[in-house]
């Protein structure tokens, strides 16, 4: 029987996700409140699966999304996840259909980008994808570190750490997250259902184990929240009845460096904390160099974070900033895709333009190797040097690091 791929229907919902759960190896029959609680959030119209004789074997969703781009500003992504293929039904071009109606239908919609956190390395770049954001994590041994033992956990500089509870955060954090997001590029949007999810007051999966955590704001010396920490701890003791207690961040939000210092120096003073896991943070965070001794800090992750398919190139490369003047003619190779063509951007500080043209090509490139240097990470010359870009006029690569590279690195601090 030939396989049916297609959109799915609400009947369909839960046959769907237990698909995905069998993809992500967490297998089993969602709870029925687990699946009204999803399907409630969920836009039918963007879920597609793939059945054979009425039973899902390949799932993919997407849905709207906000990218904060270099300079602040946001566009509108089409954000991909869930996406599976049974082992039965591998190597079939089932995902190639799905991920192919769902871009058509992202660009028809107007949407500039498209966004993913891939599972594997090996397997969007043949889709037009490139990792545009790194993380890594970090894992602090707290009695390396430096710190003075008899601080009290308190910044000295006027602000002030408080223990606050899942509705303070609630409270607070989409302020605090949209502000990260305009100093950011890499962030996304978090919708108020997320802030519930992950504050404990929505309907969580049996497989995610919740645990409540323990949530912290850091407030400056005017009394405003500039800060958020969110950190879950183990239980662990050694046989000499010493304390062996790892914290593990599954949240920090900071606003300014201040914020930033004050809540990695409270997380490392807090009681029978010997070791602090840091989540997955920017590579180029500052929790090292906070420490008096930054080797107390060993890197234990080092990875590709956000993926990034261009869907509007001309929209795409106009919506973010450049600190430079200059002019590079662009040869964008996509075959079959969205991205073709050749384009003049010409960028200011005032702002950009780019626009198809005719004229000869300065750097010729992948969309994937676009999207890679898009948010300011990556290097053209690097890419040049890989093979994986052409510079057609010698210092193109030069010029198009110059532009686009930025001072810190992009950074999405979310997996969806």
């Amino acid at each position: 029987m030939s396989l049916d791929v297609r959109t799915v229907t609400a009947s369909d919902y839960p046959d769907w996700l237990r698909a995905v759960q069998n993809g992500f190896l967490t297998a089993g029959s969602p709870a029925e409140d687990d699946v009204a609680d999803r399907l409630a959030a969920t836009d039918l119209t963007r879920l597609q699966g793939a059945f054979d004789a009425g039973r899902c074997v390949a799932t993919f969703r997407s849905f709207a999304q906000r990218l904060t781009v270099v300079g602040g500003a946001t566009v509108p992504a089409d954000a991909i996840t869930g996406v599976t293929v049974a082992p039965t039904h591998r190597r079939r071009g089932l995902l190639s259909r799905m991920m192919a109606t769902d871009l058509a239908a992202a660009r028809e919609r107007g949407e500039v980008v498209a966004t993913l956190i891939a599972a594997e390395y090996p397997i969007y770049g043949r889709f037009g994808f490139g990792p545009a954001t790194w993380t890594a994590e970090w894992e602090v041994s707290v009695h390396r570190a430096g710190l003075d033992p008899r601080r009290s956990g308190q910044p000295e500089d006027g602000g002030r750490i408080e223990m606050v509870d899942g509705a303070d955060v609630r409270k607070y954090g989409p302020e605090l997250h949209a502000r990260l997001a305009a100093l950011r590029p890499g962030v996304v949007s978090r919708s108020e259902r997320w802030w519930r999810r992950h504050t404990g007051t929505t309907v969580i999966p049996a497989h995610e184990k919740w645990t409540e955590p323990f949530y912290v704001i850091h407030r400056d010396a005017d009394g405003e929240v500039d800060g958020l920490l969110v950190y879950g701890t183990d239980d662990k003791w050694g046989d000499a009845k010493q304390p062996l207690n790892t914290a593990t961040v599954r949240d920090l939000i900071a606003v300014t460096p201040a914020a930033e210092r004050a809540l990695w120096h409270f997380l490392c003073s807090v009681d029978w904390i010997t070791t602090v896991r840091s989540g997955y943070r920017a590579p180029d965070d500052l929790l090292p160099q906070l420490l008096p001794d930054p080797r107390a800090a060993r890197t234990v992750t080092h990875a590709d974070w956000l993926w990034l398919r261009i869907l509007d190139v001309e929209r795409a490369l106009e919506a973010r900033t450049y600190e430079s003047e200059a002019s590079l003619v662009l040869d964008v190779r996509d075959e079959g895709g969205v991205a073709q063509g050749r384009f003049l951007l010409d960028v200011s500080p005032e702002g950009a333009r780019c626009t198809p043209t005719t004229r000869s090509a300065d750097l010729a490139l992948g969309a994937g190797e676009l999207a890679a240097l898009y948010l300011g990470d990556e290097s053209a010359r690097r890419l040049a040097d890989l093979g994986r870009a052409e510079e057609l006029r010698t210092g193109a690569a030069g010029t198009a690091d110059a532009i686009f590279r930025t001072g810190r690195r992009p950074w999405c601090p979310d997996i969806f």
